[in-house]
């Protein structure tokens, strides 16, 4: 009676820790010969298609390595994030504590993201970040453990000032939603523009995820800049493509942005999408040997063509590919795990990256235009650009 009394008493004492998300790293984690990988994505929701790439990506990366990771089998969780940022703690303890998992894959969604950095920040759980952009995970926030395999949502908008200017708008209207991920990304756009000699005569907003754009687009009509830039995703951009159109905006006033504007949109958007010109890390119109030959792959496999989310996905698994490799499967070696993936370069897809002081990618920003539903590559709008990192203590 005694030892069952002091486990089921140290079972609540775990238990306990485990609901507060404070559950110490000394505690020991049941070790297996398996490597434990946590996907926490979006499964349902607006966001699901986007989740399901990452992992179908992720996934690929590991089975052109044997299904291995240095090794060592894996063995793969699951949690809905339901994009929900209310949701984010809960659902990654429950990967990190629940299922024990060595790494920690997520997320989409920003606010979902500041979860998961807290329970990262906390358990020391290696996470890797797939898409969400939030400038905290590698910048204020940032840690040992902590990687991403994306973007900044700055990183984009940065390179689209010289781009602009180069075409002779050198007076510019701004225009997205009010919300985090829409203030990040001016904030990449205002540095890149006003460095480039740009002005930015009007910056308009609307709340977060109001499709309503009238009213503003009257307002740029008005104003008549010399070119708009914005930041929209999702169905929403589309409606916002055509709106720009409908407005009697377009061929008038060049309408560019960040890449998510016309990234999965394209049929959507229709003709009116023709000629706008946005930055972004990736197109699926890249004409490199690596790029076709993933596609192909992607295509055989999940009978699907590949997207942005895809290929960072994939580049997370190759990342931690070359990690794993170099501990030999060994992920509680951290220090050497870490250094390995900061020294990492990714063959990517996208074109080879590197990972900065900061941890998150060093890359090419591309200028794509529009043309017949395709993002057309027209050439590098940014070598190597790094997200600045400013906070962050590692650096």
């Amino acid at each position: 009676m005694t030892s069952r009394r002091l486990v089921l008493t140290r079972s609540a004492a775990v238990i306990g820790a485990a609901s507060t998300g404070l559950l110490l790293p000394e505690i020991v984690r049941a070790q297996s010969g398996k490597v434990r990988v946590g996907f926490m994505l979006p499964y349902t929701g607006t966001f699901a298609q986007l989740g399901v790439a990452i992992e179908n990506g992720f996934r690929l990366a590991i089975n052109e390595q044997g299904g291995k990771l240095g090794g060592r089998e894996i063995e793969y969780f699951k949690v809905d994030d339901e994009s929900e940022p209310s949701k984010g703690i809960e659902n990654a303890n429950k990967l990190v504590q629940r299922d024990k998992v060595d790494v920690l894959v997520g997320t989409v969604h920003s606010g979902v993201q500041m979860g998961i950095q807290k329970v990262a920040r906390d358990t020391g759980v290696l996470s890797l970040i797939p898409n969400a952009g939030v400038h905290a995970a590698t910048r204020s926030l940032c840690a040992p453990n902590v990687f991403r395999t994306s973007f900044t949502n700055s990183q984009p908008t940065r390179a689209l000032g010289k781009a602009m200017m180069d075409r002779g708008a050198k007076k510019a209207v701004w225009i997205t939603w009010k919300y985090a991920a829409g203030d990040e990304a001016f904030e990449g756009f205002k540095e890149g523009y006003t460095a480039a000699g740009g002005t930015i005569i009007k910056e308009l907003g609307l709340p977060f995820p109001q499709v309503e754009f009238q009213a503003l687009l009257t307002e740029i009509a008005a104003l008549k800049p010399d070119a708009v830039a914005c930041f929209f995703a999702g169905g929403a951009a589309a409606k916002f493509i055509k709106d720009y159109a409908a407005a009697g905006l377009k061929g008038k006033i060049p309408l560019y942005g960040s890449g998510f504007l016309t990234e999965g949109v394209l049929e959507a958007a229709g003709p009116a999408a023709d000629g706008i010109i946005t930055t972004m890390h990736y197109s699926d119109a890249l004409a490199t040997e690596r790029n076709r030959q993933f596609r192909l792959n992607y295509a055989k496999t999940f009978k699907a063509q590949p997207d942005v989310y895809g290929v960072q996905g994939y580049d997370t698994g190759l990342l931690l590919i070359q990690g794993a490799n170099a501990v030999r499967g060994d992920l509680n070696n951290k220090a050497a795990l870490y250094k390995a993936m900061e020294g990492a370069t990714i063959d990517s897809p996208r074109g080879k990256w590197t990972m900065s002081k900061s941890h998150n990618p060093v890359q090419d920003m591309y200028l794509r235009v529009v043309e017949n539903k395709e993002n057309k590559v027209i050439g590098i709008a940014a070598k190597a650009l790094a997200d600045s990192g400013a906070g962050c203590k590692m650096v």
